[in-house]
Formats: C-alpha cells, sequence, structure tokens
C-alpha cells in the first residue's frame, strides 16, 4: 500500500510492502507499539524512540504530538490523492458564482456595472421579497462581466442576474 503523508508544508510518500516500510523511497525501520494503560504510542524509527499521541480530526486528518512537539498531520492513500488531483485539475477557472435571485422579487437596486471589480462578500444588488429587502453578495473576488437585470425589475427564483469574468486559477 502507498500513503501520502503531509506533515506541515512537507509530503512523504510511504509505502508498506511484504518487506517493510520504505518513506520517499528509502527503507526504514520502524515499530509502533500502544503504551499499555494510556493513550499513547511509542514509535521507534531507525533506532530513534518516539513518545506519541495521536489525535484523529477529520477523514485522514490527526494532531500529533511527538516529544512535546505538535505535527498537524494527513495521510491520503493512492485513490484519494488521486481523485483528488483529478477534481482539482478539472475544476478550472475560479472567481465567483453567478448572483442569482434567491427567491422571486423586485431588484430595488444595482450596486455594480460591468466592469467593476468587486471583493469576497460585497454587495451587488437589492432585492426585495416579502417586504423586506436583501442584499446579494459576491461570493469570491472577481470582474463583473454582466448585469442581466435592471432596477425596478421583478426576478423570479433561481434567475441570474449578475455574471462574472472567469479569472484562470
Amino acid at each position: 500500500m502507498r500513503y501520502y503523508v503531509t506533515i506541515g508544508e512537507r509530503t512523504f510518500e510511504v509505502t508498506l510492502d511484504d518487506e517493510g516500510m520504505a518513506v520517499d523511497g528509502a527503507r526504514v525501520q520502524a515499530d509502533l507499539r500502544p503504551v499499555p494503560g494510556t493513550p499513547m504510542h511509542h514509535l521507534l524509527l531507525d533506532g530513534q524512540s518516539y513518545l506519541l499521541h495521536a489525535a484523529s480530526g477529520r477523514a485522514g486528518e490527526w494532531v500529533l504530538h511527538a516529544n512535546g512537539a505538535r505535527y498537524d498531520t494527513e495521510v491520503v492513500d493512492e485513490r484519494t490523492r488521486a481523485i483528488r488531483a483529478l477534481t482539482s485539475s478539472a475544476a478550472g477557472p475560479r472567481g465567483p458564482k453567478p448572483v442569482r435571485a434567491p427567491m422571486p422579487g423586485l431588484v430595488v437596486r444595482l450596486l455594480v456595472e460591468p466592469g467593476q471589480r468587486v471583493e469576497a462578500g460585497q454587495g451587488v444588488a437589492i432585492v426585495e421579497a416579502m417586504k423586506m429587502e436583501n442584499e446579494l453578495k459576491a461570493d469570491a473576488a472577481g470582474v463583473v462581466a454582466r448585469v442581466a437585470v435592471a432596477a425596478g425589475q421583478a426576478v423570479e427564483k433561481g434567475a441570474i442576474m449578475i455574471e462574472f469574468e472567469v479569472e484562470a486559477a
């Protein structure tokens, strides 16, 4: 089995097979055993001894405490790594999603125009629905490509109101 272990900013390829363990292609001697009556483990790695405490977080994420130091760690297998690589490259260009009407209503005011740069969370339009004004915001920074509505116009739920230029990843 092959795993990818990321500790901080550094990623190690760890291979487990019938011959033992290799880290980044180099064979290492490793032995991990629980310390009875405690949540700790003892790791003997190439002759060096480490006392570990591992707390799991989200899937594959661990917080390791070894000899008094803390290490935020992630462990993924080959399949998970391959899926991540495919989905991140398929994600393509990034930028704000189009602003859509969250419910039927009336466009009260537009706060942006084509060509204008917006920041994440910046208000782009005000829509009145059920006698309440709702400020719609950009979900990411970008440049307004098109304003598809006008002040005073009625909009249906889900109607695209403002679109943004696609920026390269």
